[in-house]
């Protein structure tokens, strides 16, 4: 007998399908006695039978577009095997088709040239998207996102397939914009429904107004399987209108072909023969290839063609290797003889041709044990490290006893996960920071780094703050570090002349179970700058009158008037403090050292100096900018101390000695004498 299910893929383990007791009218409660045993070809055992009921449920989810890749029908076949007495049943599953693909584009992104002075209605082939799922499933329609230059139509090849075109519906002007970013959105007909989209970069160009046009929009092909390399399959033609370089047409593979049947077939590039490169080693009976022709233009313009080539089979077949279970990951602490992978290899020859030897390469820790007949187990044979190697391609290679002997590999794809066994590793046992004082708040002081080889919450590392004081203070009070990436960043603007260096400890742990850390300590040397003014400590005036000194009237030469002293908190050079007379009532009397600050006589004192004198000494450091402070000294000329002191606000210099009401009593003096000397020179005359 033969009974027909139909299954929606993906169904979850343990759904019930149907009861194959009730359905083929077996007792259910033989199938123990009767030593029932489900029997088929494929790889994984899809569903599971119910000793005591007969229920038929699902015992592995079926990945449709995995097991039938693109055939429009997908079935299972199964053998049901009773004893007591014989009997076999037939059971067929058809895996039915959902929407669990969402349509995608071979490539990240598709480029365009155009030129400029192209018209409006110009067309460009655009990609097709790639959908594994079937019928209403699969892609139904295209959109583009506005833009004022350009629309999408679809079109229809001549097997009925259909493409997307871009059309141009305003003309192009390259020195307004060079360059049209647009995004192509493939829709499938699910419900609800899946889409999936790649940006479109169209280039303005400035020459070459032509494309090449094939001479057909699709060409149609057939060969053997086993053609040998150099076999003719078809040959193309496109022609270009341009004339020149810009004429001559270039004949390749679109990006959009798979790179398995570019390396199966060539194509001249001026001919455009299209020849077997290669072994065909397909498994579908129609190949479909894009070819592009473009012309030698200096921004060479392109079409494609599509070629459907149908392969024609012929009698052979090669050992057929089927992984039957396979563990991966596996964790990186796994014991030697831990099993991997369960191997079914079968060849469909018979006699000779169709036993089979397998093997694997000597230099993996991995080994092929024989298990049952026509099964092998694939286990580990050594310790397994996966901060050194953390993936394997395992090529298992069976080879029949025919003449000639036909190879078949298969390559088994084993990922090693990790395992918590690295801590983080600073770049630095110590590291050195050295930041200004008086930086801004938040600021960027320094950025820590540690690196775990784990990977995942193994390897992501965060860092921490070690509790430790600075100056009686808390650390968080001064610091606070970014958990993630190691920054550290100040609280406060830090002082030099109140803290010169610190040093504290960063932690840095990982996310594994249990935690592994490491630590590196971090030394802060603050610097200085020159924002402190110099300090005059003598002489202090108080309530802004101004500090006198007293010199006894006949000094001599070089008398000590006064010292001033001054002190910077800075240090260094910013500390570094000169002496300077910016002022002085009489500049001929006094002078002042600048580096010691004496302020002396520059001559011995005379009766007719002025009793009082005023100048200003300004103090200045070394900084970048420097910094200045000044103090005014009033000097009073006395042999004792007045019991009152002079005001010294007025300038202290001496009167000037020719005042407006002193010339006009010279000049009346000057005229009355010339008058009288002139009346007495009359009167000798007359005597005379």
């Amino acid at each position: 007998g033969q009974i027909v299910y139909s299954i929606a893929e993906e169904t979850e383990r343990g759904a019930s399908v149907g009861n194959i007791a009730k359905d083929l009218g077996i007792e259910a409660a033989t199938l123990s006695a009767r030593k029932f045993r489900m029997i088929t070809g494929s790889s994984k055992q899809y569903f599971n039978i119910n000793a005591s009921t007969g229920a038929l449920s699902v015992n592995e989810p079926i990945d449709r577009e995995q097991l039938c890749e693109l055939k429009s029908v997908c079935l299972l076949n199964y053998e049901l095997v009773l004893e007591n007495p014989l009997e076999l049943y037939r059971m067929e599953f058809k895996v039915l088709d959902i929407n669990d693909n969402s349509p995608s584009f071979p490539l990240s992104e598709y480029h365009i040239n155009m030129p400029e002075f192209l018209s409006p209605g110009a067309r460009f082939a655009l990609p097709n998207a790639q959908d594994l799922d079937e019928g209403a499933n699969s892609v139904q329609n295209y959109t583009l996102s506005p833009d004022e230059h350009f629309y999408l139509e679809m079109q229809i090849r001549g097997d009925g397939s259909k493409y997307p075109e871009l059309v141009l519906k305003k003309a192009l002007d390259r020195e307004q914009q060079a360059t049209h970013r647009l995004v192509l959105t493939a829709k499938d007909g699910g419900n609800p429904p899946k889409s999936g989209d790649v940006p479109v970069i169209v280039t303005v160009l400035d020459t070459n107004d032509n494309a090449p046009e094939f001479e057909h929009s699709v060409y149609r092909a057939s060969i053997l399987e086993n053609s040998p390399s150099g076999t003719l399959v078809v040959q193309v033609h496109a022609t270009d209108l341009d004339e020149g370089p810009n004429g001559e047409v270039r004949y390749s593979f679109s990006n959009t072909t798979s790179a398995d049947l570019q390396r199966m077939f060539s194509i001249h590039p001026h001919t455009g023969e299209v020849t077997v490169n290669g072994v065909l080693a397909v498994q579908r009976p129609l190949l479909e290839m894009l070819i592009e022709a473009r012309d030698n233009g200096a921004f060479g313009m392109s079409s494609t063609a599509k070629l459907l080539v149908e392969i024609t089979d012929v009698n052979n077949h090669g050992p057929e290797i089927t992984i039957t279970s396979l563990s991966s990951p596996i964790p990186e602490d796994a014991a030697p003889g831990t099993v991997i992978a369960l191997l079914s290899i079968l060849d469909k020859d018979p006699g000779e041709n169709g036993k089979v030897t397998c093997q694997i390469s000597e230099n993996l820790p991995f080994q092929l044990k024989p298990s049952l007949q026509n099964y092998y187990s694939l286990v580990t044979s050594e310790l397994l490290d996966r901060e050194l190697i953390s993936e394997y391609n395992i090529t298992i290679t069976a080879t029949d006893l025919g003449s000639p002997p036909l190879t078949t590999q298969k390559t088994v794809w084993v990922q090693i996960s990790d395992v918590n066994d690295n801590p983080p590793i600073f770049s630095a046992d110590a590291f050195d920071v050295f930041v200004e004082e008086n930086n801004p708040l938040g600021a960027f002081l320094y950025q820590v780094s540690a690196s775990d080889p784990d990977i995942g919450e193994n390897g992501r590392v965060s860092y921490m703050l070690r509790n430790s004081t600075v100056a009686g203070s808390a650390l968080t009070s001064f610091l606070s570090m970014n958990l993630a990436n190691g920054s550290i960043y100040a609280k406060r603007a830090f002082d030099f002349e109140q803290l010169r260096s610190f040093h504290f400890q960063v932690e840095a742990k990982d996310n594994g179970s249990p935690a592994l850390s490491a630590a590196t300590t971090v030394n802060v040397y603050i610097s200085d700058q020159n924002d402190n003014a110099p300090a005059i400590l003598y002489p202090t005036s108080q309530n802004g009158s101004v500090a006198v000194e007293v010199v006894p009237r006949l000094a001599d030469e070089d008398y000590l008037v006064t010292k001033v002293v001054a002190d910077d908190e800075d240090n260094a050079q910013n500390a570094w403090l000169s002496y300077h007379l910016t002022h002085s009532s009489d500049s001929t009397l006094f002078q002042l050292s600048p580096h010691t600050g004496e302020l002396r006589t520059t001559r011995s004192m005379r009766s007719t100096d002025f009793l009082k004198h005023k100048v200003v000494v300004v103090v200045r450091d070394h900084g970048d900018p420097p910094l200045s402070s000044t103090v005014t000294v009033g000097i009073l000329l006395a042999d004792t101390l007045p019991q009152a002191l002079p005001d010294f606000d007025d300038s202290g210099e001496p009167p000037p000695l020719l005042n407006t009401t002193n010339i006009y009593l010279i000049v009346s003096l000057a005229c009355v004498s010339f008058i009288f000397a002139a009346f007495i020179f009359f009167l000798a005359i007359i005597r005379l």
